[in-house]
């Protein structure tokens, strides 16, 4: 097949006029088209007034050799590639109990990796600290309507992980060439995703799809032999002679396995903890801090649809915006949820997290994102030194929720979250009562002054990035800025604050069998970035369970 790029058409065209711009643009009649499908389509928003539709297309024609000669040289006409997922082994139908992969974790990740080596028939057994997605969300909601807790079931632990209750974006910028996004995708659709993620260039599900489908996915790893255990918290690694050995639950059971895979979510801090004390490889890294921002989403779309705002094809807008502050960091839009809300994510008592969530329709009134800071671990630091030596890696974990506990005590308690006006933040004053904004995190927001001298909300060098950033963006998004707008704090879970190292194997540098996978263990950010993770750790695993060369 052939497939053409960067195929524009206008906004409203008629239906018919893909096919004449195909045959236009490959130069053939019609009849010589025997048949076309949209790979992708995005848009072209550069010029408000005139937004295009911009579509990747591939096609089968007659005579396909002809057509490469006459477009030799055009790199928007190439031959379309393999996108089907390969299998590179299956096991035997008789598979042993005592060689069953142990998978920690049920987020992306862990999804993937349970669903692809069920696939290859060495059911997995899948080991979630937190409840069924039901369960969970039920508890989620305890926290959100009336303040109760649940620290092993909310929106950071539990089946479907933190992407759960998300924007449930379904794209990244990671490098594909294998193309495993496309087997994330559709092994969403068969699980009940709209067919639209296929080729939608910013695809999304929201959150209750997203519970569906994962309930879809769970059912198929279970029917191919796969297990998964929910509550079932593990507490020790067992290692002998640099290798893994099995784990230990919290209920004491112990489980033997020689190949055990750590999909842990970015919040599984005593899980961290565990894996550093029984001397696993891992080590600092960046991440960042900062808050929610919310603003009409009329706003967001006018600024970057015009006249075109409103569009059902275009739906709600987005954006992704970047500032390098005067004082050496940078600020940027984190996680951008149109039409969506600002959610309740912490995982412990008395501390406030902030995260953004959307459902499918995305038709909240406002939208929402993080607008954070950047972070290298020698800002995290716990020890005082300034000699260079490595940070611990638990370091970034004290951070965190130094201002978490800070925005719980802003906040007044009961997990409402510190908030400030825009206009009010730029100039530094304390916010009293809110505006055309009404902010939509549960269970509420406390007005004050996140920039307080003893006690602010985050960092002087933060505060002042940000401040500075604010009207900055409002070059980019008319009315960034509004006096109006809303900040809520914290922000402070955008990534894990450690990678657990690995080779090229996969495997922990310092313990053989251990597979350190998805965005705790540092590798991934996002749910797309996480599931293709989960299948390339879930391969290599097989290749080293099997003895494949």
């Amino acid at each position: 097949m052939i497939r053409i790029q960067e195929l524009k058409l206008p906004l409203d065209h008629a239906e018919p006029a893909l096919r004449e711009a195909v045959v236009a643009r490959l130069g053939v009649v019609d009849a010589a088209l025997k048949s076309f499908h949209v790979f992708r389509r995005g848009y072209d928003a550069r010029k408000k007034s005139a937004i295009l539709l911009a579509y990747t297309i591939d096609c089968e024609v007659d005579d396909e050799a002809a057509v490469f000669a006459r477009h030799e040289g055009d790199h928007n006409i190439r031959p379309t590639p393999d996108t089907e997922y390969k299998f590179i082994a299956h096991a035997p139908a008789d598979w042993p109990e005592d060689k069953r992969p142990v998978i920690v974790g049920f987020g992306p990740c862990g999804l993937m990796a349970a669903l692809i080596l069920a696939q290859m028939g060495l059911r997995p057994i899948v080991l979630e600290r937190g409840k069924q997605v039901r369960e969970r969300t039920k508890d989620t909601w305890g926290l959100w309507r009336k303040s109760e807790l649940q620290p092993e079931s909310n929106v950071q632990f539990g089946e479907g992980g933190a992407g759960t209750f998300s924007d449930g974006k379904l794209y990244s910028q990671i490098s594909d060439p294998r193309h495993l996004t496309r087997k994330v995708l559709h092994e969403f659709v068969k699980a009940g995703a709209p067919e639209e993620i296929l080729f939608v260039s910013k695809p999304h599900v929201g959150t209750f799809r997203l519970v569906s489908m994962i309930i879809k996915m769970r059912a198929d790893i279970e029917a191919l032999g796969g297990e998964i255990r929910f509550q079932s918290k593990v507490t020790d690694l067992l290692i002998e002679n640099g290798a893994v050995r099995g784990v230990v639950l919290e209920s004491g059971e112990q489980l033997a396995a020689s190949h055990v895979v750590i999909a842990l979510g970015h919040s599984a801090r005593d899980t961290f903890q565990m894996l550093h004390e029984r001397g696993v490889q891992m080590e600092a890294k960046p991440f960042s801090i900062g808050y929610r921002i919310e603003h009409p989403q009329s706003v967001i779309d006018r600024a970057r649809f015009g006249p075109n705002a409103g569009n059902e094809i275009l739906g709600a807008a987005d954006y992704k915006l970047v500032h390098h502050a005067k004082n050496g960091r940078s600020v940027y839009s984190f996680c951008m949820c149109p039409g969506g809300t600002v959610v309740a994510a912490t995982s412990e008592p008395m501390r406030v997290v902030t995260n953004g969530m959307s459902q499918y329709s995305r038709n909240e009134r406002n939208a929402n994102a993080g607008i954070v800071v950047g972070l290298t671990p020698e800002d995290y630091r716990q020890d005082g030194k300034t000699d260079g030596s490595p940070v611990s890696p638990l370091d970034g974990l004290a951070f965190q929720r130094l201002w978490e506990s800070r925005a719980y005590e802003l906040g007044e308690g009961d997990y409402k979250a510190p908030g400030s006006l825009v206009g009010d933040f730029i100039k530094r004053q304390r916010s009293r009562e809110f505006g055309g904004v009404m902010p939509s995190y549960k269970p509420g927001v406390t007005l004050t002054d996140l920039q307080q001298k003893k006690n602010g909300s985050l960092p002087g060098y933060c505060l002042d990035a940000i401040r500075e950033a604010l009207p900055a963006f409002e070059r980019q998004i008319k009315g960034f800025s509004m006096a109006d707008a809303v900040l809520t704090g914290v922000e402070t879970r955008t990534s894990s604050p450690l990678r657990i190292n690995r080779g090229r194997d996969y495997q922990s540098l310092n313990v053989r069998g251990l597979y350190p996978a998805g965005e705790g263990a540092g590798y991934a950010g996002g749910i797309m970035s996480a599931g293709v993770d989960g299948i390339e750790v879930a391969e290599a695993l097989a290749r080293d369970l099997l003895k494949l060369d």
